[in-house]
């Protein structure tokens, strides 16, 4: 049975990335190098397709994985396929936890994901990348915006306690004392509060958690986890389908990457975290938690700590470093080039800018340097 179900889950993603694909390709039949601003409607310069180098590239790339670099991704496909003719780099958009079992099947080149690999998903790596493992590579940095939308409210501030117990179904009104105290002069009304999360495995979800449990233990009694560990709230599949909801219900809160929010102009919370001003959701913010990382990994494995807890000033914490996911060794020989050179492009200073000029946080560049050695290591 379970063969049967992982085969159902190959053929499902291989055609729903041949799809993607097609839809990639329509979206980059045009010569425009701007891009709006996830559909903000701003425009954006991209970075100019001649600092793409192909490097050799030819051929498919299959790739899965993370909701979160999505756009991140999007952007660096468009300009990656203008520049490199007859490449075809597909990746669809679905999960951490799908990304990785694909690519430990061997399905996909690389995986997106929210969070390192488990010592399982090492493991399992090792039949696919033959001499080799699967290996973290630090991509697209980013703030987890809490967003919420409350009639009559514009601006509202709370803290890792009082987030906790409204995601652990504890506060059910948006009156309620504990959002009250930290509101000093907002009209909150008593409206039920209607707390959505993912409904499949997410690294947004673990790192959220991973932030509730480091800086709220006792409201947060749950491991971190990628599957939604506590009781009640509302479930919705990927972060745009959690943005969406939160936009369109009275009372809402969800969490989803800061992008989805500026896309759809959904108010976010500040978070007071114990320094001076409570700290607002942007990619600015995000970087200067993000900078105080430290690698973890052992040899060409970059994973990263991040500091849930920090009080620097103006560092939002609520943070998350999305991951490419490759084999060191065994990578696949008739896509491997075409790897390297996207992955390239991706960690080079223009790929990064990218993802500043559209709502996310660069990897730091002490962090970023060793990103690009460990690519042209890959073999």
């Amino acid at each position: 049975m379970k063969l049967q179900r992982n085969n159902r889950l190959r053929a499902s993603v291989l055609g729903a990335l041949v799809v993607s694909g097609a839809l990639v390709l329509t979206a980059c039949g045009s010569d425009n190098n701007t891009t709006k601003d996830n559909g903000s409607g701003t425009a954006k310069p991209s970075a100019a397709a001649g600092d793409v180098k192909c490097d050799g590239a030819k051929g498919q790339l299959l790739a899965s994985g993370s909701s979160a670099q999505k756009n991140a991704v999007d952007l660096w496909v468009k300009n990656y396929m203008a520049a490199c003719s007859g490449v075809e780099v597909n990746y669809k958009s679905s999960s951490s936890g799908e990304g990785i079992t694909l690519f430990t099947q061997g399905t996909v080149g690389f995986a997106g994901s929210d969070s390192p690999l488990k010592p399982a998903d090492v493991e399992a790596s090792k039949k696919v990348c033959t001499g080799g493992q699967g290996i973290n590579l630090p991509m697209v940095g980013g703030p987890i915006a809490i967003g919420f939308n409350v009639a009559g409210v514009d601006k509202l501030t709370l803290d890792a306690p009082t987030l906790a117990a409204i995601f652990n179904d504890k506060i059910k009104k948006w009156d309620d004392e504990a959002i009250k105290k930290l509101n000093p002069g907002v009209t909150l009304p008593s409206t039920a509060i209607q707390a959505f999360h993912r409904s499949e495995d997410s690294g947004t979800t673990e790192n959220l958690t991973k932030y509730l449990k480091a800086t709220a233990p006792d409201a947060w009694t749950y491991d971190p986890a990628k599957k939604w560990p506590a009781p009640g709230g509302q479930s919705a599949n990927g972060s745009a389908s959690v943005a969406s909801q939160v936009k369109s219900v009275d009372g809402a809160i969800g969490y989803f990457e800061l992008s989805y929010a500026s896309s759809q102009s959904i108010k976010t919370v500040d978070i007071n975290t114990g320094a001076a001003a409570p700290v607002k959701a942007s990619a600015e913010n995000a970087s200067k938690a993000i900078a105080a990382a430290k690698v973890v990994g052992t040899g060409s494995d970059l994973a990263l700590k991040l500091d849930y807890a920090t009080k620097t000033e103006g560092a939002y914490p609520i943070v998350l470093v999305t991951y490419e996911v490759v084999c060191d060794k065994g990578n696949k020989p008739d896509t491997l080039k075409t790897m390297q050179s996207f992955l390239n492009y991706t960690a080079s200073d223009a790929g990064q800018k990218l993802l500043t000029d559209n709502g996310y946080a660069p990897i730091p560049a002490e962090i970023n340097t060793k990103v690009r050695e460990v690519i042209k290591s890959l073999a």
